[in-house]
């Protein structure tokens, strides 16, 4: 049986550690500080900027990911004011988008994408207004924490649950294997 891994995770993201300590994993804590691309194909976005993310801190292994929203091919990023997350959640109302996860491990470098679909509910400017002032948006890819109060903006999702709050499991078990092991198997999750 390999031994236990200690990650390194290269994100302040308190959604990441909650889910990691959630699975009883030991991790470590250290920030990365890349330059973030902001415009391009999501998927690559997101890929490239994980990536940049495991390959800026030392470690062995490093987990590097980025989130983002997106609707038809545009990317909505973290909302700058209110007056921008209330454009962005009046552009997701009523229709389905994806969130989509780059998820980097290193050494040796490997990655992969995650994608959720999330349909929001047929918002009116007095379901928004409530929701920007809440301040819950300030942050969050898409202007929405889905873990919050941004519940009330979701109609449905299909796919990963946790993917849309910052970390898709699945996706980061399958390039890290071994990061759990139950005692009493001995072996991996799969």
């Amino acid at each position: 049986m390999p031994p236990a891994v200690r990650l390194v995770l290269a994100s302040a993201s308190p959604q990441r550690r909650a889910i990691l300590e959630q699975l009883g994993v030991a991790f470590t804590v250290v920030p990365s500080d890349v330059e973030e691309l902001t415009a391009g194909d999501p998927h690559e976005v997101a890929m490239e900027n994980a990536r940049r993310k495991a390959a800026a801190v030392p470690g062995d292994p490093v987990l590097g990911v980025d989130t983002l929203v997106a609707l038809d091919g545009r990317i909505y990023g973290k909302p700058r004011d209110e007056a921008q997350a209330r454009a962005t959640l009046g552009v997701l109302a009523g229709r389905t988008h994806q969130v989509v996860s780059g998820v980097a491990v290193s050494p040796p470098m490997r990655t992969a994408v995650a994608v959720t679909d999330v349909t929001f509910r047929d918002l009116d400017g007095a379901w928004i207004d409530w929701y920007v002032g809440l301040g819950e948006w300030r942050g969050r890819a898409g202007g929405y924490a889905i873990q919050g109060r941004g519940a009330a903006l979701v109609r449905e999702i299909r796919g990963d649950y946790l993917n849309v709050v910052g970390l898709p499991v699945p996706t980061l078990l399958d390039l890290l294997p071994f990061l759990l092991q139950p005692a009493d198997r001995g072996a991996p999750l799969r």
